[in-house]
């Protein structure tokens, strides 16, 4: 299709190409911004939800096949954004709808994409690209709107940095602590604020905010390099980890910072969400490793080991915990039915714990949120002390 006919659709701005560190090579139709992106080539399986995948953090560094068929269909909203922070690099889809159709649509996804700065590519075909990541495993990849020159598209992709051993939280995190008290969208009521805690931001995502503050939990957000000092100080009924991008072993402070976090106090409750889990658990002696090709999508069922109960849950990670290297005095709360991995563990007799897995993101859609019911009990009862 030449670019001629390419201008006589609204949707795309030109002709696009997807080039791998393998080189192997995809042709499409530009949307979104115009430029190049270069990053880490993952795919997700989620049917919705692609603003807020866009909008997540922990996708810095990274850019996303979705297998979905059809993407854009609804829209985008100011509602449905996970951050205003760098998040995805580019965009890959099968195919872009011609119309937006929903009440709450302020722009559509081209124009949001262009606003993000975030390359789009359609009319791929994401089959053959996620069974090519399937065997080959996620690797570096070129996504380009304005050249056509695939050889060099392959050698700047050939030639990133690899997520292995990648800090992208310095990019991601806020230069500057800040306090959330907004519930979620559509919530009928909002309770009373019965506790507080400070959030680590290694790239949270607004909706635990929101689903924090729906249980009556205020949160105060502050940058990955806080002291523990600083954040004992505030006198916080309990401290989250969030979820973020890159290699958690790479954060060798913040793994430090969290070591001495736990050992300060045994009765603060402590939550790790995804790579807040994941430091965590380097931050008891554990170890972690990469995956081949990742978790990322919304139907993973999670077990629950304590009372064999399975939700349907949201993953975004290409690292997992070794839960061999932790030994004694940590427990496998949850299991990844999809290939056994850690889903979840709790240290014995303590209120630490943390998941693999996104429970804000809720594409049960409630089956997850009863872990934000246990940290709040956990967090009111700290404070009732």
């Amino acid at each position: 299709m030449s670019r001629a006919d390419n201008h006589q659709d609204p949707r795309y701005h030109g002709s696009g190409l997807l080039v791998l560190a393998d080189g192997r090579v995809f042709r499409g139709r530009s949307f979104g911004a115009r430029g190049t992106a270069i990053g880490e080539l993952v795919f997700n399986t989620s049917l919705y939800g692609y603003q807020e995948i866009v909008s997540d953090p922990s996708y810095a560094g990274q850019i996303v096949c979705l297998t979905a068929v059809e993407i854009g269909n609804v829209g985008t909203n100011p509602d449905d954004e996970e951050s205003d922070k760098p998040a995805a690099e580019g965009l890959v889809i099968r195919s872009l709808s011609p119309v937006v159709s929903n009440h709450r649509s302020t722009a559509s996804l081209h124009d949001w994409l262009a606003g993000r700065g975030v390359v789009g590519i359609a009319e791929i075909d994401t089959r053959a690209l996620t069974r090519h990541l399937r065997e080959q495993g996620a690797m570096m990849a070129a996504l380009s709107s304005e050249t056509d020159d695939v050889e060099a598209l392959r050698a700047r992709a050939a030639a990133a940095p690899p997520m292995l051993g990648r800090n992208l939280v310095d990019a991601v995190t806020t230069p500057a602590r800040y306090t959330w008290d907004t519930p979620s969208w559509g919530a009928r009521a909002t309770p009373p604020v019965a506790a507080r805690v400070i959030a680590y931001d290694f790239g949270i995502k607004r909706n635990i905010l929101r689903k924090l503050r729906d249980q009556g939990i205020e949160t105060t957000v502050v940058p990955a390099s806080t002291p523990v000092a600083e954040v004992l100080a505030a006198r916080p009924d309990g401290v989250l980890l969030s979820n973020g991008p890159g290699d958690p072993a790479a954060l060798e402070h913040v793994i430090a910072a969290l070591r001495e976090l736990v050992d300060a106090s045994e009765r603060l409750p402590i939550f790790g969400i995804c790579l807040g889990h994941q430091l965590l658990c380097l931050a008891l002696g554990g170890q972690t490793y990469k995956l081949k090709f990742g978790h990322h999508g919304g139907n993973h069922p999670v077990r629950d080991e304590r009372d064999r109960s399975i939700a349907i849950t949201s993953q975004n990670h290409g690292f997992a915990v070794d839960i061999d290297s932790l030994g004694a005095g940590a427990t496998l709360t949850h299991l990844n039915l999809f290939d056994r991995t850690v889903a979840g563990l709790e240290l014995d007799g303590r209120p630490v714990s943390g998941v693999q897995y996104h429970p804000e993101a809720a594409p049960g859609p409630n089956d997850s949120d009863r872990l934000f019911e246990r940290f709040a009990a956990k967090v009111r009862d700290h404070a009732a002390r």
